[in-house]
Parts: C-alpha cells; structure tokens; sequence
C-alpha cells in the first residue's frame, strides 16, 4: 500500500483531531516521509503529546505557525521549504479552527470577526502561502490524476455550515462558527475551481461531531473513529471529488 501522500502538513496539530491526524498517518503501514504538525503553542498536556510523538517518529516535524499572523505563516513556509529539500508539498490540512456558541442574543461584532479570522482568513492565507509548494508537487507528479498523493489541500469543515441543510441541525444556532464554516465551504469550492488545472484537488470534509474539546464529551464519535474514516476518504479522492463536500464516511454533503 502506497503512503496517502509523501509530504503532508496538518495545521492546529497540537490537540483534538490534528493530532490524531498525526497519530494515524505516522503510525500507519506506510507512513509519509515527512509530516509537518503544526501548532500555535505547545501549552500544556496536548501539546506535550505532540511533542513526544515528534520525539519518538522522526517524519514528525514541528513547526510553529499561528494561521491569522502572515508573518508566522511565511515563516512556517520558509521552514518546511528548507526540510523538503526542493521537493513539493503533496497534502495540506487546514484543520486549525475555533468554535463559538453566540446565539442571535449574545453574539458581539467582536466575535464575529474572532472566528472569521482564525477559520476563514487563516486557511486562505495557509494555501495561499503554501500554494508554490503544492504547484512544485503537482509538477512533479506529471499527468497523474488529481489525488492526496499528487497535490491536494483538504479543508476540515462541518455539517452545520451547511446551509441547505440548517433547519435539520439548528439546535445550537452558533452564529459566528456556523457562517464562517458556510464560508469556508465556498472557499474550498472557489479553490477547486481555482486550482484544478494547476494539478491540485480541494475538497472540505465534515468530520462528524467528534470528542473533543470543540465538540464536547456529549458526541457520539471518537477522535480515533473519526480520523480512522477521514484518512480512509482521503485516499479515495480523484479528479472526481474536487470540489465536493463530503463527511467522515464518504458521504456527499449538501453545500
């Protein structure tokens, strides 16, 4: 079985699914040559299980990048450039995200921004940067389909931006989470558009609702089922599945 792809980065890497993204993919039959884990900060337990991860797998790289400073962003490329040795980025993970519970009463502008920035800007800014690394592994892999091996940048969405489907999970209206989501779906489609030609694929994935931090000890799903079904549709995706929305188990998924 070949490697989903030989040189990965996975974005808030630190905690939750990133991590376990990292877990599975190094621990796997075939692991990646390198997979750059990011992080903002590396404070407390979840950042120390990363660092021993990185401590005990040598293609585990940690690099610091804060997805909304573009600076911290420049430099994490700069790094991860220097470590490939010439060769291409084949999968990029935006999986760095915050939530919010804001309701129509309690939401503030303030936090509307807050989660806009970190979970639309941030992930723009992350492929935009990472976009010459990605084209440079597209290259390399020539007339090959599109696929997370060739050049693929997968952003970690979820069901509750979906906005045909809002009136079936409005239980918790979280405003400023749920619209940047919606808006981070029509990201992932403008780069699919963008970027097919150039060798690159773009898809969004909802990971179902997941134990962690984010989605609370009340969700049915474990982050190791999750992340276990995740990497199993990443490396089905073709030329066929850019640009669509799909769930943790393959499913299609209404925009």
């Amino acid at each position: 079985m070949s490697p989903l792809a030989r040189n990965v980065l996975v974005t808030g890497s630190n905690r939750g699914i990133g991590l376990e993204l990292v877990r599975q993919l190094v621990e796997g039959p075939d692991p990646p040559e390198h997979i750059f884990a990011t992080y903002r900060d590396l404070d407390g337990s979840r950042g120390k299980a990363l660092q021993e991860l990185a401590a005990k797998y040598p293609p585990v790289r940690l690099i610091q990048l804060d997805a909304v400073s573009l600076a911290s962003v420049r430099a994490a490329v700069k790094e991860v450039e220097s470590q490939l040795n010439g060769r291409g980025l084949n999968l990029l993970i935006n999986n760095a995200a915050i939530n919010s519970y804001a309701t129509l009463q309690s939401v503030q502008p303030e936090e509307m921004i807050s989660v806009f920035t970190t979970n639309v800007v941030g992930p723009i800014q992350v492929a935009k940067e990472f976009l010459p690394l990605l084209k440079r592994a597209a290259e390399e892999a020539g007339k090959e389909e599109l696929s997370c091996s060739k050049a693929a940048i997968i952003n970690m969405s979820t069901k509750v931006g979906s906005i045909e489907l809002c009136f079936n999970v409005l239980e918790i209206p979280m405003y400023p989470y749920r619209a940047s989501k919606a808006a981070l779906n029509m990201v992932t489609r403008c780069l699919a558009a963008e970027l097919k030609d150039a060798g690159i694929l773009c898809t969004a994935i909802h990971p179902g609702w997941v134990k962690t931090d984010m989605g609370t000890e009340k969700a049915p799903l474990t982050v190791e089922c999750s992340v276990k079904g995740i990497l199993s549709v990443l490396a089905g995706l073709s030329q066929a599945t850019t640009g669509v929305f799909l769930d943790w188990e393959g499913k299609s998924l209404p925009w």
